[in-house]
C-alpha cells in the first residue's frame, strides 16, 4: 500500500470498527455500562438490552454483536457519492447524489438484518436531507437550517478529509460547504472542524498535538472553546479509565443536552454560537489522553456511553488516520466486518483512489490560475 492508501483504509476501517463497538452501549452511562456487562467493555459485545427488537419500539436496532450503525452506513454512502461526483464536493452534490444514494439504493443494513434502502435506517436528522432536498426542493445551501443540531453531519465527514489529505483548511471549507445541506450553527462547524482533524492527520509526520491544534486554530465560536476545554482537561489525564467525570465537567458548559442523556430540556440541539455537540471534542480528548493509540482511543469513547457510537467512531477515524491500517486491530476489523456483512477495507482504498484523482485535478486547475495570474501581474503595464 501507499502511504495515502494505508492512512485512508486507516481512517475509514478505523470509523467503522468505533462505531460497531461504540453502538452496543449508545445512551448509557459508564456506571449501567459496567453493571450490564460486569467490567467495562473492551471489545465487540451483545448488546445492551438482548431484547433488541422490543426494548425501544422507535429503533428496533440490532445494535452490539460487531454491527456498524448509520454513522458507518452514511460514511460509506458519501464515499458512493464522491465516486459519482467524481470531484469535490458542495450542498448540491448533496442533493444530485446523496439524496439518491439514501433512497434509491438498497444495501445490507446489519441492524435490520435486511437489504433496506439507508433511508430506512438513518435518523431523522438525517431523513431531513431527504425531506428538505428532494420532496422540499429547498436551495440545497439553506436545507440544513431548521434541523435539530447534532453530530449528524460531523460524524460522517471523514473521507472529505481524506479527499483533502493534508489540506485541513480546504477539508474544513469543503465540509461546511457540504453539510450545508444537512445541518446548520454548531452541527455544520463540526462537521468542518472533523474533515480538518482526519485532513491534518492523513499528513505524513502529524500527531495528536499537531490535529487538536489544527482544529483550534479552525474551529469557531463554542466548537473551539469546548475542543480547547476538554482536550486542556484531558491532557491531565494518564487513561480513560476514570476520566469520564473530569471529561465530562469540562464539556457540560458547551452541551445543550442534559447529564441523563435522554432526557432533553427545551434548549437541546438548538441553534447556538456558543454551544457544541458533545461527540467531537470527546474524540479528540480521548485520542489525547491514549496518545494516538487507536485501541485506547475506541475504548474510551465506547466505556463513556452517551453517543458512543459517534464517538468511537471520530476518534477511530482520527487515530487510524495517524497510525494507518496497521493500528487498527485486525481481529476487530474481521468480527464487524464478518458480523456487519460489510468489507470494511476496500472504501478506504477506493476513497484513497478517488483522492489521488482529484488532487491531480486541483493541481491542474492550480497550475491554470498560476500561469493567468501570472501574465497579469507580469505582463506589459498599461
Amino acid at each position: 500500500m501507499t502511504p495515502l492508501q494505508d492512512k485512508a483504509t486507516g481512517c475509514v476501517a478505523g470509523a467503522a470498527v468505533g462505531d460497531a463497538l461504540g453502538g452496543a452501549t449508545e445512551g448509557w452511562t459508564p456506571e449501567q455500562i459496567v453493571q450490564r456487562y460486569g467490567g467495562q467493555v473492551e471489545g465487540v459485545v451483545p448488546p445492551y438490552n438482548t431484547d433488541w427488537r422490543n426494548a425501544r419500539p422507535i429503533a428496533p436496532y440490532h445494535k452490539g454483536d460487531g454491527h456498524i450503525t448509520d454513522d458507518t452506513l452514511m460514511t460509506h454512502a458519501l464515499i458512493r457519492v464522491y465516486e459519482r461526483a467524481g470531484g469535490h464536493l458542495d450542498a448540491y452534490s448533496a442533493a444530485d447524489h446523496l439524496v439518491p444514494e439514501l433512497m434509491g439504493a438498497r444495501v445490507w443494513i446489519p441492524e435490520l438484518e435486511a437489504e433496506a434502502l439507508p433511508l430506512q435506517r438513518i435518523f431523522l436528522a438525517e431523513k431531513w436531507i431527504v425531506a428538505r432536498l428532494h420532496y422540499g426542493h429547498v436551495d440545497p445551501r439553506e436545507a440544513g437550517t431548521g434541523n435539530i443540531v447534532n453530530c449528524g453531519a460531523a460524524m460522517y465527514m471523514a473521507p472529505v478529509g481524506i479527499v483533502n489529505a493534508a489540506d485541513p483548511d480546504a477539508a474544513y471549507a469543503e465540509a461546511v460547504d457540504l453539510a450545508g445541506a444537512h445541518q446548520s450553527s454548531y452541527g455544520r462547524e463540526a462537521a468542518g472542524v472533523m474533515a480538518a482533524a482526519v485532513a491534518e492527520a492523513m499528513r505524513p509526520g502529524a500527531t495528536v498535538d499537531s490535529v487538536v491544534a489544527t482544529t483550534l486554530r479552525l474551529a469557531k465560536d463554542g466548537t473551539r472553546a469546548a475542543i480547547d476545554a476538554v482536550c486542556s482537561a484531558a491532557r491531565g489525564l494518564g487513561h480513560w479509565d476514570g476520566s469520564f467525570e473530569v471529561l465530562r465537567a469540562a464539556m457540560r458548559p458547551f452541551d445543550t443536552v442534559a447529564d441523563t442523556y435522554r432526557d432533553q430540556g427545551l434548549g437541546a440541539r438548538r441553534p447556538s454560537r456558543t454551544h457544541s455537540i458533545e461527540e467531537l471534542p470527546l474524540a479528540l480528548a480521548f485520542l489525547v489522553i491514549a496518545k494516538g493509540d487507536y485501541r485506547e482511543t475506541v475504548l474510551g469513547g465506547v466505556n463513556y456511553g452517551r453517543d458512543a457510537d459517534s464517538i468511537a467512531s471520530m476518534g477511530g477515524a482520527v487515530a487510524g488516520a495517524l497510525g494507518g491500517l496497521a493500528a487498527v486491530p485486525g481481529e476487530w476489523v474481521e468480527q464487524v466486518g464478518t458480523a456487519s456483512r460489510t468489507d470494511l477495507v476496500a472504501p478506504g482504498l477506493v476513497i484513497a483512489e478517488l483522492a489521488e484523482r482529484i488532487h491531480r485535478q486541483d493541481l491542474a486547475r492550480r497550475r491554470a490560475h498560476e500561469d493567468a495570474f501570472a501574465a497579469l501581474s507580469e505582463g506589459e503595464r498599461a
